[in-house]
């Protein structure tokens, strides 16, 4: 598969009263074309969302805001920019950070959680040693992440709350 550029295209979602930061590594192309976070039909994250916070399933971008400012969550990418086939996380290179300080000054954001392995690496590497702040790293809610069922998952993002 071909190597481009991509420059993230999706401004983070976040408020002055966020306090939990969840961060992808890049959107996905289904996600850039949807410009809005997780966008893949089969990603997982909105079913789990939802049931960790015992509400809906939110079907629309605005029900999908909503639903994370009313809970105090920001969504935003590890990454501004970096060459990528694909969705491929694993093909990621030359990777540029998003100003998560910036994000972090403008709210009250307390933890950080990576929602998967390439986002915890990428955070930790990248990011960690300016804002000082650690990172937990949850499962990946990508279809690519099989061996995670939707129950162990939702069990595994409790520690947001």
């Amino acid at each position: 598969m071909k190597t481009e550029t991509i420059t993230h295209n999706i401004p983070p979602l976040y408020d002055a009263q966020s306090r939990v930061l969840l961060l992808g590594s890049l959107p996905s192309p289904k996600s850039r074309e949807a410009k809005f976070f997780y966008g893949h039909p089969q990603n997982r994250f909105w079913p789990v969302l939802a049931a960790v916070l015992q509400e809906d399933l939110p079907q629309t971008v605005a029900q999908k805001r909503d639903m994370c400012l009313r809970h105090h969550i920001a969504l935003w990418d590890v990454i501004a920019r970096c060459d990528i086939a694909g969705a491929s996380d694993a093909s990621i290179r030359n990777a540029v950070p998003n100003d998560i300080g910036r994000l972090l000054r403008e709210s009250r954001i307390e933890r950080i959680f990576a929602t998967g392995g390439k986002a915890a690496e990428l955070y930790r590497r990248l990011v960690e040693p300016v804002t000082r702040v650690p990172v937990i790293q949850l499962p990946s809610t990508s279809p690519a992440n099989a061996a995670w069922t939707l129950d162990r998952l939702i069990s595994a993002y409790r520690m947001i709350l």
